[in-house]
């Protein structure tokens, strides 16, 4: 129960953290690139890409992907906060970090047709990871140069 009450969702990036630091850590560090946003599939993700010291950006956790089979649509996911986040926080850049089997390829389509509308730089991590893996399952090494071998979505 204790548990339960001191842990958290960030409010800005969706990162799990305690109730009493929100936003989380990640979100306030002024080494962070405020303007570069990492947008992933959940809040593991996060700290899989953070272990790996690739991203010295912000990030946003999406809390799913798009899975009509499942009955998630583009609505059940963090799609509205993320951009708000954007518009809010001037943001530069989106990197686009979801793995490489079908759902999270059309959520990544799906970023990519609602970003083009914004003033905005999308990328998506290089593929470096296995194809139908997800993130949560990749070393730390193959993040970080999938992090740097990002690719301009065009």
């Amino acid at each position: 129960l204790e548990a339960d009450e001191s842990i958290a969702t960030c409010e800005r990036c969706g990162s799990i953290t305690l109730a009493s630091k929100n936003p989380c850590e990640l979100c306030v560090q002024p080494r962070k690139d405020a303007q570069m946003l990492c947008v992933v599939e959940s809040p593991g993700d996060i700290m899989k890409i953070e272990e790996s010291g690739g991203f010295q950006g912000r990030y946003h956790a999406l809390m799913g992907r798009l899975s009509p089979m499942h009955g998630v649509g583009a609505a059940d996911l963090r799609v509205d906060k993320l951009l708000r986040r954007i518009a809010d926080e001037n943001i530069q850049e989106v990197v686009i970090a979801l793995g490489t089997d079908v759902e999270s390829d059309a959520t990544s389509s799906y970023l990519k047709e609602v970003l083009a509308t914004r003033d905005v730089k999308v990328s998506r991590i290089a593929f470096g990871l296995p194809a139908g893996s997800a993130i949560e399952y990749s070393d730390s090494a193959t993040l970080s140069r999938a992090i740097k071998g990002r690719q301009e979505i065009d």
